[in-house]
């Protein structure tokens, strides 16, 4: 059984704060804790490169990971130093290179508060690595327990990487992008690799959340609700199977079903539907 979550300690929620409940045909006044949300701006070598929206957790990690999924690190070895101060709302990084350049344009994406991107391609992969339908269900029912700051608050996305059934890294945030660039930050930290692993997330799957799991080599993505059809595309073009709706008993697959055990080209073996 999980321990008891503390409240007045957990990171990333504020104080309680006053609201006026509705219900019944009546009003009452009451408090609860919501999610934290900060700017933090990320220097590279004395540069200004970008501003994140995010939930104050794990943000060396967050740092870390938006770096290397930017293509701006490989690892651990190209960061000289770096300083992260939630109080000045900044992150400081120096790299051993000090000639390298930061990319000049920036993709305003679809993530919760304008997230950013300067990634617009990802590479291929080629893996055999294969889950099943009642593995990824079981993963994502998992991942759901381990929501603690959710549990508190609410208004949070989680994301978590798996090897096989076990969970390696959890992260919480109101970006759902942001998750994804602390589970690659902690995993640089820790140096856990990413590659033919299950990656799943709560939330919606659009195409930088897909373009940052290209970057770890996961094969499987799956969410508990909807891909976009950008994501769909990239995922089709990438190599990687994008699962959507995995919730209670039901997935659908959107890309590269075989490695959920669909065997392509025999139709007797799938049932076809129309649905409107």
């Amino acid at each position: 059984m999980q321990d008891a979550i503390d409240k007045s300690t957990i990171e990333g929620v504020s104080p309680e704060a006053d609201f006026y409940r509705f219900s019944d045909g009546g009003w009452e006044k009451t408090s609860a804790r919501v999610p934290v949300e900060m700017a933090l701006t990320i220097y590279v070598n004395t540069q200004e490169m970008v501003t994140v929206l995010c939930t104050p957790t794990k943000l060396n990690c967050l740092v870390l990971g938006f770096l290397y999924a930017e293509g701006i690190i490989s690892g651990m070895k190209d960061v000289a130093s770096m300083r992260v101060c939630e109080d000045d709302r900044l992150a400081d990084v120096k790299l051993t290179n000090p000639d390298v350049k930061l990319p000049a344009r920036r993709t305003l994406t679809s993530g919760c508060g304008g997230g950013a991107t300067f990634e617009t391609s990802g590479q291929k992969i080629d893996s055999d690595f294969t889950i099943t339908p009642v593995q990824v269900l079981s993963l994502m029912k998992q991942l759901e327990t381990r929501m603690q700051l959710y549990r508190v608050a609410g208004g949070v996305h989680a994301s978590a990487l798996y090897d096989a059934g076990k969970l390696l890294v959890v992260a919480e945030d109101i970006g759902r992008h942001n998750t994804l660039d602390k589970i690659q930050g902690e995993c640089l930290l820790r140096g856990l690799p990413t590659a033919d692993r299950t990656l799943v997330s709560t939330g919606r799957v659009s195409s930088e959340m897909l373009l940052k799991a290209a970057k770890m080599k996961v094969p499987v993505v799956a969410s508990r609700t909807s891909p976009t059809d950008r994501a769909v595309t990239l995922a089709r073009d990438l190599g990687i199977s994008l699962v959507g709706y995995a919730r209670g008993s039901r997935l659908s697959v959107y890309s590269h079903p075989e490695r959920l055990g669909v065997q392509m080209g025999k139709s007797s073996s799938v049932k076809v539907r129309q649905t409107r």
